[in-house]
């Protein structure tokens, strides 16, 4: 503001006299003055005031070989100009009024007439320069203009600084979503890792049990040392599903708590779907595009699971792709179920793999250091997909056209239940 005032007042013009000018410097300052909210007004008035006095008595010593009595007794007016125009700034306290940019307008219209009277006062006292009522409408009149280009300007600027934090906001929440989404998978998978633990629990306290009971009738033939294992074991199986009940819980209440809507329109779903798997065919150095095909109206579904599950199917689809290629997402309604269609032009899965992709630990994908992949994926997609009472199921025609995977959801259990 101290540098850019003094010279924004160099771009100017005199409409009245050869004292008095208008310049670029007096919305510049009152822009600055908008914008540097924590810096008391009168103070910078008072700087940018006694700078740009300086700063012309400067120019007048150099380029146009006056005095400085003389340059001072010509500049200093403007000094009160811009002190004027800070203290009514402050006084009308134009910053409580940053949503209604009108009041702005207007308060910064009365400030710079008020400064600019200001100014022909001294110029008057400094060297008897007159002025008339018509000079004074031609300073209200370029005090319009000047306000509301100002205020004007200042609006586009905030504007645009709340698009890009608009942007930056729905990019954080895309993210989260997709995070939640993840741990939806996860806390599915922790809750089958508990039903599994209690059988195991159940189990091996049978077992116990049991050797017990052949311990009692053949004492001298059983070692009671197993007994005690036995016990030992169903005890430590039981602390570990503890364990993960707590685990469990906390990711329950940890998606919950998230602000999102749980259920979402099928539209933004798959919107949002192709947005994140873009980002991460990007991330990958593959050129892919996607086409989406939303057939049939749709209600709000269960955001989570479908998130899950078909994002889970994409990602796969990405990976099988080796550098170019083309996903296709389809959706659409039969017999009461929501279709899902997600196909690719890769290399297709051999059928002699068919059988296996859905067990864990299974893989044909490998990253370019070697390293397999983690070969969970689509175990977990069809464990999710059974919870809810649906299928999928594959045709692929290897070297060809890729893979198309259908699946296939009950719309009852994907619809809040009320």
């Amino acid at each position: 503001m101290l540098v850019i005032v003094p010279l924004a007042g160099e771009l100017n013009f005199y409409p009245f006299n050869d004292a008095f000018r208008v310049s670029f410097g007096t919305p510049t300052f009152f822009f600055f003055l908008l914008l540097l909210r924590k810096i008391h007004p009168v103070v910078s008035g008072g700087l940018v005031g006694f700078l740009v006095v300086e700063f012309r008595i400067l120019l007048d010593f150099l380029f146009r070989a006056q005095e400085f009595a003389d340059a001072f007794q010509s500049r200093y007016p403007t000094f009160f100009y811009y002190v004027t125009f800070a203290l009514l700034f402050y006084l009308t306290k134009v910053n409580r009024f940053h949503h209604k940019p009108v009041v702005i307008g207007l308060l910064g219209i009365l400030a710079e007439v008020s400064a600019s009277l200001a100014e022909l006062t001294f110029q008057y006292i400094a060297f008897s320069s007159v002025f008339t009522l018509s000079d004074v409408h031609k300073v209200i009149v370029i005090a319009i203009f000047r306000s509301f280009f100002v205020v004007g300007f200042f609006n586009l600027m905030n504007l645009y600084q709340t698009k890009i934090k608009e942007a930056e906001v729905r990019k954080q929440n895309l993210h989260l979503l997709m995070v939640t989404s993840n741990l939806y998978v996860e806390a599915f998978q922790l809750k089958k890792t508990l039903q599994s633990t209690e059988e195991v629990t159940k189990s091996s306290y049978h077992l116990y049990r049991q050797l017990k009971s052949y311990s009692t009738a053949s004492p001298l033939d059983f070692p009671e040392e197993l007994c005690q294992q036995a016990l030992k074991i169903a005890g430590e199986i039981h602390e570990i599903k503890k364990d993960n009940q707590r685990i469990f819980a906390g990711l329950s209440k940890l998606i919950s708590d998230e602000q999102f809507a749980e259920y979402m329109d099928m539209s933004e779903l798959m919107t949002i779907i192709v947005q994140v798997n873009r980002k991460y065919a990007d991330s990958l150095g593959k050129t892919i595009r996607f086409v989406l095909d939303i057939e049939d109206c749709h209600t709000h579904y269960h955001a989570y699971s479908i998130l899950s599950i078909v994002n889970h199917v994409v990602e796969n689809a990405i990976e099988a792709i080796e550098d170019t290629g083309v996903i296709t997402l389809s959706v659409s309604k039969q017999h009461r179920s929501v279709l899902f269609r997600i196909g690719d032009n890769g290399p297709g899965i051999p059928h002699k793999h068919l059988h296996l992709i859905y067990k864990p630990g299974f893989t044909s994908k490998y990253d370019r250091d070697g390293n397999p992949s983690t070969g969970i994926g689509l175990s977990y997609v069809q464990e999710m997909i059974a919870g809810l009472g649906g299928d999928v199921n594959v045709q692929t025609r290897p070297h060809v056209d890729g893979s198309v995977f259908t699946v296939r959801l009950p719309e009852a259990n994907l619809v809040r239940r009320t």
